[in-house]
């Protein structure tokens, strides 16, 4: 009598054990299966311009099979992704064109954006045809748009991605820095490329403020990109290219995938 109660107490904390067991294993299969949408944001550091093999569909926003959100798609499967980032999306462009596929099943978003606020293009085209003094003034011009102006633009996008995929894992992917320093270069002086530096790490720093007042990640690429800069002799960037100027100082395809999804890799 004493063994059989014995066995039947033993069998049902058998029972409730395996239960507890598979209902587990049944929640994490079920995390994984489903893992919800990805949808990607931002400017051409996000599209992918540099790194080729653009998408005909998308046109002059240049979005790339080798672009770090289309690699992680890849990698990933998630249960949904959309690709909006365009080749020079500043945040109003952001806020009027991509937003649409952002809802409640969302998961996961990237998003670089900025550069082209605080005037990237123009800072690039001064710097490099222009004195010394006359690119430090540019940067000085650019910095203080950074201060005054940015802020509240990028607020603008990052509570528009709150309110639209309130759920979702927010990742703000920043610049990497452009020069490496101290070593014989042709090109842009010394003086020029230590300005430029300072100007990315003066963005990032001022992105990264932004970002995490929302709670959302900040996904620096300059450590990934150290070593492979310009003048670096392993350059992932690409430096000025006269025969296709909309891809200079942009990430190749080694930069997108060894330096942004890296990052971005550990963040997602």
């Amino acid at each position: 009598m004493r063994r059989s109660r014995f066995a039947a107490y033993v069998g049902s904390l058998l029972l409730a054990v395996g239960t507890a067991l598979t209902g587990a294993t049944t929640a994490q299969a079920a995390q994984l299966a489903a893992p919800g949408g990805y949808v990607a944001l931002g400017d051409s550091y996000s599209s992918g311009v540099g790194a080729g093999s653009y998408m005909s569909a998308s046109g002059d926003c240049k979005r790339s099979t080798k672009a770090y959100p289309y690699l992680w798609a890849a990698a990933h499967s998630p249960s949904s992704f959309d690709f909006t980032a365009c080749s020079g999306a500043r945040t109003g462009d952001v806020l009027a064109n991509q937003l649409t596929p952002l809802s409640a099943a969302t998961a996961l978003v990237s998003i670089s954006v900025g550069g082209n606020d605080a005037g990237f293009a123009d800072v690039m085209t001064t710097c490099v045809l222009q004195s010394d003094s006359s690119c430090l003034s540019r940067i000085n011009t650019a910095k203080a748009y950074v201060d005054s102006t940015l802020p509240g633009k990028l607020d603008s996008v990052y509570s528009a991605i709150r309110s639209k995929a309130p759920a979702a894992r927010v990742v703000v992917l920043g610049y990497p820095r452009f020069y490496k320093l101290g070593t014989t270069c042709v090109g842009l002086s010394e003086t020029k490329r230590k300005a430029i530096n300072d100007a990315a790490d003066y963005l990032d720093t001022a992105i990264a403020k932004r970002a995490a007042n929302f709670g959302y990640t900040f996904g620096d690429v300059r450590t990934t990109f150290t070593g492979h800069e310009i003048c670096s002799g392993s350059s992932w960037l690409h430096s000025l290219n006269l025969l296709n100027v909309g891809e200079s100082y942009h990430p190749t395809a080694a930069g997108q995938s060894g330096g942004y999804l890296s990052v971005f890799n550990g963040l997602a």
